[in-house]
């Protein structure tokens, strides 16, 4: 199996590349070239990849507090536990104290990550087996209950910056999956990450315009805006905000993406088909507030939809009120060249660039 559901596993990869930037560098080329079977694979190549790279550069050490009863001074004193010595006649001091250990938070999400990865069949064997030669240069790292882990608690700078990427995914395949206890065994059941996914997707056609075309055209910006509702009393109470995946601009021309992930991209009712009625009304709001404030630019509109395997594809434009709204699927079942095609085809059509 060299798909997840409609999408070729190579293609989950070259997304992750655009939405983690780090996948570009050196240590993870060869994966391009790769075959992966499966999403575990793929996730567990990752890992073995910056694994391997960062033992050779030495697993992060970071301070950890600890309190101790002890014959000398070291740190600071915890006067309620001195005290508790006094009375019992212990002739001992409790220190506040950090120790600069390997034994920290994100070393334990890796060495559980892995270990979990090991013992799981649907990776692939020789991918295991280089897993589990890594494993031993954690022996001295605690494994935890991953259900339990604080992601956004992990801040990255200059030293551990590696460690970024490596939590990224391992927290992929922790919230893409329910974890399970049992009799004290740690397994990732069946993965489903439909949600993460659609992140995945909304991400990588934000990061794809930024990185292809910001640079290569000047003028030309890609961004995650809000838009401000057009009122006539300015009354803004309980409003919901209009937040867009992806709002595209050069010169007087502005285009609003709306990045769709569904299993069905089409609504059915009565054996009738059409298009998901929240979706057509929200890219309308999207585009007339957007259209309102904005003056005298143009402004379009695009639902772009991950293509499923239905027979029936959303494939169409609207003139509404002046203004351009079209429905479109990206195939993300296809080769890399033919979803970048697709792409630069969107720019060319509304910015004539690409």
């Amino acid at each position: 199996m060299t798909r997840y559901g409609n999408i070729l596993i190579k293609n989950i990869y070259y997304m992750l590349s655009y939405v983690l930037p780090d996948l570009r560098r050196s240590v993870y080329l060869d994966l391009e070239k790769e075959p992966f079977d499966n999403i575990y694979s793929l996730f567990a190549g990752i890992l073995e990849k910056g694994v391997s790279y960062q033992l050779k550069q030495g697993l992060y050490r970071e301070y950890e507090e600890k309190r101790e009863d002890m014959a000398a001074v070291r740190g600071r004193i915890y006067m309620p536990g001195t005290m508790g010595n006094r009375m019992r006649c212990r002739r001992l001091v409790t220190c506040d104290y950090d120790e600069l250990t390997v034994d920290g938070p994100m070393n334990r999400v890796l060495k559980t990550v892995l270990a979990e990865l090991v013992r799981d069949r649907r990776v692939d064997k020789e991918r295991r087996a280089r897993l589990k030669k890594e494993l031993p240069f954690f022996a001295s790292i605690s494994l935890i209950d991953l259900r339990q882990v604080r992601w956004d608690g992990f801040h990255f700078h200059r030293n551990n910056r590696n460690y970024e990427l490596l939590m990224a995914i391992c927290r992929l395949l922790v919230e893409g999956s329910i974890l399970t206890t049992g009799e004290g065994a740690r397994h990732l059941p069946t993965f489903d990450f439909e949600d993460e996914l659609s992140r995945i997707y909304e991400k990588f056609l934000l990061n794809y315009y930024k990185q292809e075309y910001e640079r290569k055209y000047p003028g030309f910006t890609a961004g995650a805006r809000t838009i401000n509702w057009d009122l006539d009393d300015g009354n803004r109470d309980l409003l919901p905000s209009m937040n867009t995946d992806v709002t595209l601009s050069m010169g007087d021309k502005i285009l609003i993406l709306d990045a769709k992930f569904y299993q069905h991209t089409l609504q059915e009712h009565h054996d009738n088909q059409s298009q998901h009625s929240h979706n057509m009304y929200q890219i309308f709001a999207y585009v007339k507030n957007e259209a309102a404030n904005e003056g005298e630019k143009t402004v379009a509109g695009m639902l772009l939809y991950a293509r499923t395997d239905e027979e029936v594809l959303p494939d169409a434009e609207y003139r509404m009120s002046g203004n351009r709204i079209s429905v479109k699927s990206l195939d993300l079942n296809r080769d890399f060249s033919e979803i970048r095609r697709t792409l630069n085809g969107i720019a060319e059509e509304y910015f004539g660039i690409g």
